[in-house]
């Protein structure tokens, strides 16, 4: 399950822990309600603020939860739609936030990871990869809004198309993360980023965020219907 950890004006949000029963910090209900109370706990803070997402291993998130799907084929939608809801309120959080990507994200995990203002992607292992096409799962019209917006228009549509799994280096050169760094100072780097920019934290930077994004951020927030069932 997801927890919390202080660095200063940072607060790191860990997907889950090195006991973790599910290492690879799948999305179901259970880790999206404790995520959003994470998250209220860090709104909650006053001052300057920003947050880190992170994971531990070899995964940062391999997103959605599908032994879960399976064994509630009925609620797929729901959860779906719970976890765009997440994306979007990330999306416009109103701190600063930076996506540290110790290891593999994937999927619903990747999604998470391009919905932070800055991302940092290990330089040396670990893939970034959006598998739908290779798993024969449609995406919504909310994620494909975010893809659009958040990652330049050539790559992102390789990206989703080809199923492809990119490397920290090469992912650095298309864009689709905004820095690397060796395994020992992902973190760290992340929350440098984090710290030199919390002093903008205020519900005014989440409006600006919303007003750069205003139909993403509507359409990851519509109900997801008929999609991978």
């Amino acid at each position: 399950m997801p927890y919390l950890d202080k660095d200063g004006e940072v607060s790191v949000l860990h997907l889950g822990g090195h006991d973790s029963p599910d290492p690879q910090n799948r999305f179901n209900p259970d880790w999206l309600k404790t995520a959003h109370a994470l998250l209220d706990e860090v709104e909650a803070e006053v001052g300057p603020r920003a947050l880190v997402t992170t994971g531990h291993g070899k995964y940062y998130s391999t997103g959605a939860d599908l032994s879960w799907g399976a064994q509630n084929p009925g609620q797929i939608d729901w959860c779906l739609s719970e976890i765009q809801a997440l994306l979007a309120r990330l999306l416009a959080f109103p701190m600063p936030t930076v996506a540290a990507m110790q290891g593999h994200a994937f999927g619903a995990g990747a999604f998470l990871a391009i919905a932070h203002d800055h991302s940092v992607m290990r330089a040396d292992r670990g893939y970034l990869c959006f598998p739908g096409i290779t798993l024969g799962a449609a995406y919504a019209p909310g994620v494909l809004a975010l893809t659009a917006a958040r990652l330049p228009a050539r790559a992102g549509h390789e990206a989703l198309m080809t199923g492809r799994r990119y490397g920290g280096e090469e992912a650095l050169r298309l864009g689709l993360v905004d820095e690397v760094a060796e395994e020992a100072d992902v973190l760290t780097a992340a929350v440098e980023w984090a710290r030199s920019n919390a002093n903008t934290r205020s519900e005014v930077l989440g409006d600006i965020k919303r007003g750069l994004h205003p139909e993403v951020f509507e359409a990851l927030k519509q109900p997801v219907s008929g999609y991978n069932q």
